[in-house]
């Protein structure tokens, strides 16, 4: 079974889990804010995307802004990164869709 990772009030996160419905797909519903990534899963999530690590900062968010974290990414490390992604779930981006090989961050319907 897969997990999704989400927020509630996402208006991505509603489309992709009516996408997931709709298509029949199983998966484990995880709310990002309660349940904020850890370090480690971080990690295991960006190495399974493929995916260069600055595509899981939620960019369009408010606390991305708020904490000025384009200019940050410039000078920090890739520990400080992952880091900065689990001190709050509302700086990763969402959804996410954990599969057995792969983790697939944000949603678009056409992919």
């Amino acid at each position: 079974m897969y997990t999704f990772v989400c927020y509630d009030r996402c208006g991505t996160c509603k489309k992709a889990e009516k996408f997931l419905q709709e298509h029949g797909i199983a998966y484990t519903k995880r709310p990002i804010k309660e349940e904020r990534p850890t370090v480690e899963e971080l990690k295991e999530w960006q190495a399974a995307s493929g995916r260069e690590l600055r595509k899981f900062f939620n960019t369009s968010g408010q606390l991305y802004r708020s904490m000025n974290i384009k200019e940050q990414l410039k000078t920090l490390t890739d520990e400080e990164i992952f880091s900065l992604l689990a001190q709050d779930g509302m700086l990763v981006k969402r959804p996410l869709l954990i599969t057995d090989d792969t983790v697939i961050p944000g949603f678009k319907e056409e992919s």
